[in-house]
């Protein structure tokens, strides 16, 4: 893989006039693969949120987070990795990018041990559950596709670029127990109404 693209046509320029050239083609040199290694899917297995970058065909983006259980992103192989799309509050507005456009972004921040990120790049393509093929079918355990109810989508990433973000700024964070109730439609559980001027449980006590 040609570590620099034309896609970083620009990433070049700025380089160029910030002189960091030298310095990005080791980054490049010692970082950047077209495929994931044994590491980074060890890290990627224990994740239990990832951010999620698209854009739609004029370019406007959309970053949003992922949660689930640990290991909810799940790899195929090492050019291939799946997330499911739980029930949400239905605007699919990460989905409706990748129908656009399949070009997507990953970052992964393992903030609860080695502070270590992971840039995972690629293109996408998301299935419905009951039109998932054959390969990825038989790659799920029971126990996910037990709980298919409550996942509306796959989606299906194609490892072109990753490539470590260090670990210098990361938080180092403590896990505390959290009861979730997956695919909820609560509003309060989901706390709709944080940044209204006027809270749901306000508005139904004046009303």
């Amino acid at each position: 893989m040609d570590p620099t693209p034309a896609s970083h046509t620009g990433e070049r320029q700025v380089q160029k006039e910030m002189g960091s050239t030298q310095r990005a083609q080791r980054f490049y040199d010692r970082h950047m693969g077209d495929s994931l290694n044994t590491t980074m899917i060890e890290l990627i297995e224990r994740q239990e949120m990832v951010f999620v970058a698209t854009a739609d065909a004029q370019g406007n983006c959309d970053c949003s987070p992922r949660f689930g259980k640990p290991g909810f992103v799940r790899v195929i192989d090492h050019d291939t990795l799946t997330y499911p799309e739980f029930r949400g509050n239905g605007v699919f507005a990460s989905l409706g990018n990748i129908l656009e456009n399949p070009h997507i972004g990953l970052v992964f921040l393992d903030v609860f041990q080695t502070t270590v990120g992971l840039h995972v790049n690629g293109k996408a393509q998301s299935y419905p559950v009951d039109a998932l093929p054959s390969s990825l079918n038989q790659s799920l355990s029971s126990d996910e596709l037990e709980h298919s109810r409550l996942i509306e989508r796959w989606v299906v990433i194609t490892v072109e670029e990753a490539y470590i973000h260090c670990s210098k700024h990361v938080p180092l964070l403590k896990k505390l127990d959290k009861p979730i109730d997956w695919g909820t439609d609560d509003p309060i559980a989901k706390s709709n109404d944080y940044f209204e001027d006027e809270p749901l449980q306000q508005r139904q006590v004046g009303s």
